[in-house]
């Protein structure tokens, strides 16, 4: 991929303004929302059952986030994911916490399953534990990674036809057939609630922005693209940050301010296979 294209999406972004539907983690709604607006895409937080269908319908993606369950989420989730998949509108799934307990292992089994979903992005504790690479999550952090994950991400994604990202100090992008290693961003975002949150919500933006029945190979860049800017403008905010709270306004603006040249230039982006 060149890095020319991650500018050209960030641009698609800006232009489009594309609406993202989020049902993600409570305690970090307000700040995907504003991640989403600092990036160009239109965020909306809907999780009344009666509307969320109506929703996804409306939108140019789907965020669904495993933060905070319970039955009346996991319910909304259902039908949004439903809703998606009848109207061709990309699914980006987050799985946070799989391995974590049975009730989130039994969640994000029967929507990788169930539903078709364009991306599924997690930490990769997470996405070791659902590749079978094992795993290990502590509360919704991971704290140890199965030797076999990177093997496990690529057969996983043929398999379930979909991109499979696993981010940590490597981020890693798979679409089944090719597999890339992401190199950019800062230990900073490690300290504050809700990186991962804004990611899915941005990847959803910029997957919003290509065709809807765009190859696997197209949907795998897109995910390079827009983790690719989070984690620059992670490095940028953390020029100025003196610690966490300082670091998650910094990244706000950077992310704003952020520029498609800039990114071009910083963008550490390798083709593992």
């Amino acid at each position: 991929m060149k890095n020319d294209s991650i500018s050209e999406l960030l641009l698609e972004v800006r232009t489009k303004h594309p609406l993202v539907h989020n049902i993600t983690n409570l305690v970090v709604t307000n700040i995907v929302a504003n991640a989403l607006l600092a990036i160009g895409a239109s965020p909306v937080m809907a999780y009344a059952n009666e509307e969320v269908g109506d929703v996804a319908l409306a939108s140019a993606a789907v965020a669904l986030n495993m933060g905070t369950l319970d039955s009346r989420i996991v319910n909304a989730m259902e039908i949004t994911a439903h809703a998606a998949n009848e109207g061709q509108v990309p699914v980006v799934f987050d799985p946070v916490g799989a391995g974590f307990t049975p009730y989130r292992n039994e969640v994000a089994t029967k929507m990788i399953n169930k539903y078709d979903l364009a991306v599924i992005r997690g930490n990769t504790a997470e996405i070791g534990f659902l590749v079978g690479a094992g795993g290990t999550v502590k509360g919704v952090d991971a704290i140890g990674v199965g030797d076999s994950l990177l093997l496990r991400m690529v057969q996983y994604a043929r398999i379930q036809h979909c991109v499979i990202v696993a981010t940590g100090e490597t981020d890693y992008v798979t679409d089944g057939r090719n597999l890339w290693s992401l190199r950019n961003g800062h230990s900073l975002l490690a300290t504050i609630t809700g990186s991962g949150c804004m990611l899915t919500g941005i990847i959803g933006a910029f997957v919003g922005v290509i065709e809807r029945d765009a190859s696997l190979l197209s949907i795998a860049h897109t995910c390079i693209a827009a983790i690719t800017c989070y984690n620059v403008a992670g490095e940028i905010a953390a020029q100025t940050a003196s610690g966490p709270g300082t670091f998650q306004v910094a990244l706000f603006d950077a992310l704003y301010h952020l520029s498609g040249d800039t990114v071009s230039d910083l963008a550490k982006v390798e083709l593992v296979m």
